[in-house]
């Protein structure tokens, strides 16, 4: 699967009557411009993070990251938004970005545009930069209770790993943050792969790593 950065394509939006106040919320599921993946953002350790929590196509790998030993591991649940900081004065967050076409990382911003869309733009070292427009595909995502531990070690255990196989497409609705639903309950809807991303590994150590440098 691949998360580059193309301009202008947008897709329509089954939340355009989401209540006005979560205009300026960047938090939810959000449908890349080219349709292949759904990110979800989410506020974790006080900054604003994202992963990949749907893929069109199961069975991606992040062929083209630098690192070699990383190149086998499934896109589903990797982290593509770091340790975004809300800009003073403006609905903008800045940090940084992973193109798993190219294997880099860049700086970026993200900006919601009303109630549905999400802008992200990326460049590299100031210049060449470039952008698209992602689609709401789920509500805004209630602050994690994994923020809760932002003064204690994280768990990084079983609650954040994350699987190789692609959720269906009942996934693209409304995030789930409690993990896996219980097994044999019935009527439930399918288990979300992902959770809560403040609990992935990738995230919950990197917050951790920062605490100890401080």
């Amino acid at each position: 699967m691949r998360l580059a950065l193309y301009t202008g394509i947008m897709l329509a939006s089954g939340f355009s009557c989401l209540n006005p106040a979560f205009a300026a919320d960047p938090t939810g599921d959000w449908r890349v411009a080219d349709g292949v993946a759904n990110i979800r953002v989410a506020q974790c350790y006080g900054s604003m993070w994202g992963a990949v929590s749907w893929e069109k196509t199961p069975g991606g790998r992040d062929e083209y990251n630098p690192d070699v030993s990383k190149r086998n591991r499934p896109t589903l649940g990797m982290v593509i938004l770091f340790d975004m900081k809300k800009k003073a004065g403006v609905d903008q967050w800045e940090g940084q970005v992973y193109n798993a076409k190219d294997g880099q990382l860049y700086s970026s911003t993200i900006t919601p545009v009303g109630t549905d869309q999400l802008e992200i733009k990326g460049c590299v070292l100031g210049f060449l930069c470039g952008g698209e427009t992602w689609t709401r595909v789920g509500p805004p995502i209630p602050s994690s209770p994994a923020n809760s531990l932002a003064k204690s070690a994280p768990k990084t255990g079983t609650a954040g790993k994350t699987t190789g196989t692609a959720a269906t497409t009942a996934h693209a609705g409304a995030p789930k943050t409690t993990g896996a639903i219980a097994k044999g309950q019935k009527g439930a809807p399918p288990a979300d792969p992902v959770g809560d991303i403040c609990l992935l590994p990738e995230i919950a150590g990197f917050a951790h790593e920062g605490r100890l440098k401080q």
